[in-house]
């Protein structure tokens, strides 16, 4: 006799297990189940999964599956299968984008994909870019704006946004409206703090670049013996 998910134990559950436990604890029946939201008369969503996966050969047939396949199945219809296509489509995209994406392996490689976003700008800006284990670029996020040539360095906020997209590896980007990319002795500084803080909670810090309309140099952190 099947047995609702809403009757199973608290730790049984899909939905409770990715909540505790992560979303690669779960089979791939148990994170279709979460898809499908409700199985049918007699037949619970796990069920319903595992019908889906036996019919298509596993979870690499269920996702070359048209709607129309998918819908044959008694309890998915078509409302179901468009949002299983949808979902599988979606996974197909991110490979594509993450396949595509660049790697940041230098200074170089940083102002390229910089500059653009900083173009125009007439204040400081400063500019996160988020990467993967494999230095390839995730997401580019700004974190701060000030008067021209004064930008604060929320480093907490830095640290907090590269964690929060699940990043392993950062560097950071900001702007000299003036038109001089030196690095000031408080450029040099905040890359200092920006290393000694990523150490602590276990990334990696790429670099600090700054940008002066098509020029850039790298901020070198700032020593002891500097200051």
């Amino acid at each position: 006799m099947s047995v609702p998910i809403s009757r199973m134990p608290s730790a049984q559950r899909p939905r409770e297990r990715l909540l505790t436990l992560g979303p690669q604890a779960l089979s791939d029946g148990e994170l279709l189940a979460l898809l499908l939201g409700q199985g049918r008369r007699g037949a619970s969503a796990l069920e319903l999964a595992a019908e889906l996966l036996a019919d298509h050969g596993g979870i690499t047939g269920l996702a070359a599956a048209r709607p129309e396949e998918l819908a044959r199945r008694t309890g998915v219809g078509s409302a179901k299968a468009a949002a299983l296509v949808a979902a599988f489509h979606l996974a197909s995209r991110s490979r594509v984008e993450q396949d595509q994406a660049p790697r940041l392996l230098g200074a170089q490689d940083l102002a390229r994909v910089a500059l653009p976003l900083f173009a125009g700008a007439r204040v400081e800006r400063m500019l996160v870019l988020i990467c993967d284990a494999q230095h390839r670029l995730r997401r580019t996020v700004f974190v701060a704006e000030g008067a021209i040539d004064r930008v604060a360095v929320p480093v907490r906020e830095i640290l907090n946004t590269v964690l929060r997209h699940d990043g392993r590896c950062f560097a950071v980007v900001h702007n000299h409206p003036s038109g001089d990319p030196h690095p000031s002795v408080d450029d040099r500084r905040a890359t200092a703090l920006l290393q000694a803080a990523a150490d602590t909670v276990g990334l990696r810090f790429l670099d600090h670049v700054v940008l002066a309309g098509e020029r850039w140099a790298s901020a070198a952190p700032l020593s002891f013996d500097d200051s």
